[in-house]
C-alpha cells in the first residue's frame, strides 16, 4: 500500500503534538455519544429503572443485556482503556510522522507517508464500530469492521517499526486489545444469533405474554 492523500489526515494534524494526541480521544468520545442505542431504540418498560431514567437504553444497559462470552470485562473498564489507547495512538502518530519526515532516507519518508494513510484508515474503522454494533445493532458488519481494523493496525505497526520503534511499541497494547475485542465481538454475535433484532423480538414476546 502507498500514500493516498484523499484518505490521509492533513500533515498539520500529525505535526502538532496536542492535536495529534487529543484528536483520536475526542473522536472516540464523540463516536460513543452518537452510538447510544437509546437515541434510536425505545427502552422496554420492563427494564430495571425504566420509570426513573426514561424510555431509552444506554450503551451500558444494552451491553449488560446481551449474552456474552467468558472473560467479559465489566462496562466501567472500557472508558479508561479506550481513553488510554486513543492517547497512545495519537502520540505514536505524532512521533512516527515527525521522526520519519525528518529522515534523509527516501524510503523512511515513504513509509512515514504510507503510515499516515494507514493510521487515518484505521481511525475511521475504529470510529464506526460502536455505531455499527450498538447504534444500529448490526453485529455482522461490526465483526467485519473489527477484523479489518485489526489487520490494518497490524500492518500499520509493521510499517511504523521501519520508521520509529517507539511508535510501533506504543501500538502493541492497542493491537492486543483489538484481538480481545475481536473475540468479544465474535462471541457476542454468535451467542445472540448475529442479530440484535431477534433479541429485541424475544423480549417483546416475553413482555406481551406477561402483560
Amino acid at each position: 500500500m502507498s500514500f493516498i492523500p484523499g484518505l490521509t489526515l492533513p500533515s498539520s494534524v500529525f505535526s502538532n503534538a496536542p492535536v495529534s494526541i487529543l484528536l483520536p480521544l475526542g473522536l472516540g468520545l464523540g463516536s460513543g455519544l452518537v452510538s447510544q442505542p437509546g437515541r434510536m431504540k425505545p427502552k422496554k418498560f420492563s427494564d430495571t429503572g425504566a420509570k426513573e431514567r426514561g424510555k431509552f437504553r444506554t450503551t451500558e444497559e444494552q451491553y449488560l443485556a446481551l449474552k456474552q462470552p467468558p472473560f467479559r470485562p465489566p462496562p466501567w473498564v472500557f472508558a479508561p482503556a479506550w481513553s488510554t489507547l486513543y492517547l497512545m495512538m495519537g502520540y505514536a502518530a505524532y512521533r512516527a510522522w515527525n521522526t520519519g519526515m525528518a529522515s534523509l532516507s527516501p524510503r523512511v519518508v515513504e513509509h512515514t507517508r504510507t503510515g499516515a494513510t494507514l493510521y487515518t484508515i484505521q481511525l475511521g474503522l475504529n470510529l464506526i464500530w460502536m455505531p455499527l454494533f450498538f447504534g444500529m445493532g448490526r453485529p455482522i458488519e461490526a465483526m467485519l469492521d473489527v477484523v479489518a481494523l485489526t489487520g490494518t493496525v497490524g500492518y500499520l505497526t509493521y510499517v511504523w517499526s521501519k520508521v520509529d520503534k517507539t511508535a510501533a511499541y506504543l501500538m502493541a497494547p492497542y493491537l492486543a486489545w483489538l484481538g480481545f475485542a475481536t473475540y468479544l465481538t465474535a462471541g457476542t454475535g454468535h451467542l445472540n444469533g448475529w442479530t440484535m433484532t431477534r433479541r429485541e423480538q424475544e423480549e417483546e414476546a416475553v413482555e406481551t405474554k406477561d402483560s
